[in-house]
């Protein structure tokens, strides 16, 4: 079943960028004791990932940390080498991007999106959520191909 509010996020290590290159980052330490805003992507430099969904979040990245976030972070099923790229791509030195390579925190989610006919195998569904100390508390999903609007940083602030 897929993640809902009230729900707790799994526990699963994932892949950041760092001084000397990837790192592994467990989502439990990432998440426990904090308000994090993670957004979610289909893929890194996709179109409506780079031109819409990226740049909602870079643009108003500010006015999300202050309101009570500790954290903002987005995630794709990319790697960490190709998520630093496009961190560097988009100016979203404020974002924590989460390289989920193998899907494991998706998939733990049950917010997978298989696109194999498409030969991109299985990436996440673009959503958007906030959680409190690993609690989900705000939950937007959208499933309409190129359209970003639950999972906008627009619809985050309207629940923060």
């Amino acid at each position: 079943m897929p993640l809902s509010i009230g729900d707790t996020l799994p526990d699963v290590i994932l892949k950041t960028n760092g001084p000397e290159g990837p790192e592994d980052i467990a989502t439990g330490e990432l998440f426990a004791g904090k308000r994090v805003v993670l957004f979610a992507v289909p893929g890194a430099f996709t179109p409506g990932c780079s031109n819409t969904h990226m740049p909602g979040f870079v643009v108003k990245a500010d006015e999300v940390l202050a309101r009570g976030v500790d954290t903002l972070a987005c995630l794709s099923v990319n790697d960490a080498f190709v998520m630093a790229a496009w961190q560097k791509d988009q100016n979203a030195q404020a974002i924590v991007m989460l390289a989920d390579g193998n899907a494991d925190f998706t998939r733990a989610t049950g917010l997978e999106n298989d696109r194999s006919a498409a030969g991109m195998g299985i990436r996440s569904l673009r959503y958007a959520l906030i959680a409190d100390d690993g609690v989900v508390k705000y939950l937007g999903i959208d499933t309409e191909r190129g359209v970003v609007d639950n999972s906008s940083v627009d619809a985050v602030l309207a629940n923060l």
